[in-house]
């Protein structure tokens, strides 16, 4: 008996019941669709944080005091930053930065707990952020502790509405601003409201919002933005060797961190794999519940067809056909829901992307790795079963009612 004759009686064999053949495949279906979601699911949230880590700049070094150093949130300062602006080369700008929360009035009401940005002129530059109206501040202002703010594009929506709050005066705290300018819409990356915050010189946040905990010239976070991605590692050697002289430290054992947007990225990436490895084993039960369902109908099958089996093995065939034949039942099955898992994983990927709340984004990989998953499954939980039916004695199978 050939392979395809053999095919053919495997194919007719399940088309006798096709309810049951169909609820088999389930469990399969189920665990192909999952992988192919789970990981589109997973692609797309990794896709999402390099995208929202990479608008905040192209070619940035993030410089900022190494969390737990003895002493590194004292001695990471305005003065640092204002060094690597001055001495390091192949950059285009530096953007210092430091954080307060105060309450806001101006134009039609009073905002409670707005955040606060004192930066330094380069911002807009190092930051790719633009201005909707008016202008940035100046270095001459940030220098003379000018008392001028720029607005987020939310903050001016909701102060002021569709007048210009240009020349207009607000109040941070208790200390009266003159507005200067309007940035452009961004919206939320990375958690951050940018067009909820109010941008003002950091020398002005040292003078009126900071608190002897946070230190009157000390600085958050350093932006440098180099001139090209080839001169990364060489502006990263310049700031790493002019900041441990500053700061009288080893350069291998340093009390700051200089870290790249990959670096950042991986980082995350390196958070999102814990999930994607979940996400793996969820899917991985799966196809090993629809894999026992297989092997359990198939017992059931040979049960049932145990008279069929003494005909066809007192007709002359071999035990490895007998095999075959409900080897082959399996493999259907299973590549059968395969084939069903693969378009529902495909549909629900795209569905889960535009209905829900996060980004999904197909991996072309995980449709053969579903399927040939799936093969797998058919085969290993369908060679028991086979070899239960090709052990069977004739005679006793023939007197089976």
């Amino acid at each position: 008996m050939t392979f395809w004759e053999t095919l053919g009686i495997a194919w007719e064999g399940l088309t006798l019941n096709k309810i049951r053949s169909f609820l088999t495949t389930l469990g399969v279906i189920i665990g192909v669709g999952s992988v192919i979601i789970m990981l589109a699911v997973s692609a797309g949230a990794e896709a999402a944080i390099a995208e929202q880590i990479n608008s905040l700049g192209a070619d940035l070094l993030i410089v900022g005091p190494l969390r737990g150093a003895p002493g590194a949130t004292r001695t990471f300062v305005y003065e640092d930053a204002l060094a690597i602006a001055e001495n390091v080369r192949g950059i285009v700008g530096v953007s210092a930065e430091q954080f307060s929360t105060q309450d806001v009035k101006g134009g039609s009401g009073v905002l409670e707990g707005i955040s606060i940005l004192g930066t330094t002129p380069d911002f807009p530059t190092v930051r790719d952020y633009g201005l909707a109206s008016g202008r940035f501040f100046t270095a001459e202002e940030n220098d003379r502790k000018t008392k001028v703010a720029v607005l987020g594009y939310g903050i001016a929506q909701d102060l002021f509405g569709a007048d210009d709050p240009f020349g207009q005066t607000l109040t941070i705290g208790a200390t009266r601003f003159t507005i200067v300018g309007v940035m452009e819409p961004k919206g939320v990356i990375a958690d951050v409201d940018y067009d909820g915050r109010i941008y003002i010189p950091i020398t002005v946040v040292f003078q009126k919002f900071a608190t002897m905990s946070v230190g009157s010239d000390r600085i958050r976070t350093a932006y440098v933005k180099v001139e090209s991605h080839e001169k990364m590692d060489s502006v990263i050697a310049q700031i790493t060797s002019l900041l441990a002289e500053r700061h009288d430290v080893d350069p291998a054992s340093p009390d700051f961190s200089v870290q790249t947007q990959q670096d950042i990225i991986a980082t995350q990436e390196a958070t999102t794999a814990a999930f994607r490895n979940l996400l793996a084993w969820v899917a991985g039960v799966s196809l090993v519940v629809g894999g026992i369902g297989i092997m359990n109908i198939m017992l059931v099958s040979v049960t049932e067809r145990t008279r069929e089996i003494g005909l066809r093995q007192a007709l002359g065939a071999p035990p490895g056909a007998v095999r075959l034949q409900f080897l082959l039942e399996a493999v259907i099955l299973s590549l059968a829901g395969g084939l069903v898992g693969v378009v529902a994983g495909i549909g629900g990927a795209y569905l889960f992307g535009a209905l829900g709340t996060m980004r999904t984004e197909l991996v072309p990989a995980s449709i053969p790795l579903a399927f040939g998953a799936a093969a797998a499954v058919g085969i290993f939980f369908g060679y028991y079963p086979a070899t239960q039916a090709a052990q069977l004695d004739p005679i006793e199978a023939l007197r089976r009612e």
